[in-house]
């Protein structure tokens, strides 16, 4: 089966969207329950009642049944809340509550509050668990020759944690706290496609941002129906015909130089990674592929390749 550019869409950025459908979204998160740091009444995600009810009793969070609010209650700092939230992540790991915790990587995302204040930091594999926004780079890496664009595509992995063996953009990861986008897209690209820093800092042109919410589902390893919005800072580098990309560490398998074609083949085959696929799409876009002409719903595909998350961001 043949997926269209919308399909792609949807498969991740899966959770309503409220300009879309304002009643659907607001039955779906009536189901959930916010993520709130005391003193700051406003939800940072939304978690499944399944994760919120192991929280329950325990020191420094409060669960409300009424409003279905889970508050963080001790910690007046973001140290001090990054100590406590990794404490009780900790103890639930040690126990074996939830397969994700599984998957520690001792990686520590940001979970920001109103005007870009840190309000304190997570394992990477437990933020799906919290519902929080994170924060990754992505990098389409092209050459063109003869007028004809190819594209770097490179394969995951098959002993990848998650979506192993499908389809990536050509650079990939998440951006730690404390770290910038840009300065996280270099080590990225010397990691993963051992392209030179002095390339990557010199040719690397920022593109903007693709946003979306995803329902996790069996792909991605651990519980299903856990919520991941996320921002995805884009980036463009051409490369220079001599410049091949490699394997810099153990996450990818390989690299292809495909045309525009092939890459849409393989999209609609559904062998990208759901978020590559829609960064790939954004890429299309921006150079032209992807047309009002051409493609049917593209006023939607580009409305939600940019979604407004509702909680705080950068």
């Amino acid at each position: 089966m043949s997926c269209s550019n919308l399909d792609l869409i949807n498969e991740c950025d899966s959770f309503p969207y409220y300009q879309t459908d304002p009643d659907l979204y607001a039955a779906s998160i009536s189901t959930y329950f916010e993520l709130r740091v005391r003193g700051h009444d406003y939800a940072l995600g939304y978690i499944l009642p399944s994760v919120a009810e192991i929280f329950r009793n325990l020191p420094n969070w409060e669960l409300d049944d009424d409003d279905r609010i889970l508050t963080l209650t001790g910690g007046s700092t973001a140290e001090e809340r990054s100590e406590l939230v990794m404490r009780t992540l900790w103890a639930m790991k040690g126990i074996g509550h939830f397969k994700v915790l599984e998957k520690w990587r001792d990686e520590l995302y940001p979970v920001y509050g109103k005007n870009r204040e840190l309000l304190f930091n997570v394992e990477r594999c437990a933020s799906p668990l919290l519902g929080v926004v994170t924060y990754g780079v992505h990098l389409t890496a092209f050459v063109k020759k003869d007028g004809e664009l190819k594209i770097w595509t490179p394969r995951r992995a098959k002993t990848k944690q998650t979506y192993s063996g499908l389809l990536d953009n050509a650079v990939a990861g998440g951006i730690a706290s404390g770290e910038g986008p840009f300065e996280s897209l270099v080590r990225e690209c010397g990691e993963e496609a051992s392209l030179e820093e002095e390339l990557v800092r010199s040719k690397a042109k920022a593109c903007g941002t693709v946003t979306y919410f995803y329902i996790r589902n069996e792909k991605a390893g651990g519980e299903t129906r856990l919520l991941q919005p996320e921002c995805q800072y884009v980036y463009d580098l051409e490369l220079p015909e001599n410049v091949i990309p490699k394997p810099g560490d153990d996450e990818v398998e390989e690299f292809y130089l495909w045309t525009v074609g092939e890459v849409q083949d393989a999209m609609a085959r559904g062998e990208f990674k759901p978020n590559c696929a829609l960064v790939m799409l954004d890429f299309l876009i921006r150079h032209g592929v992807l047309t009002s002409e051409n493609e049917q719903d593209y006023i939607e595909i580009v409305s939600r390749l940019h979604r407004r998350l509702e909680f705080p961001t950068l």
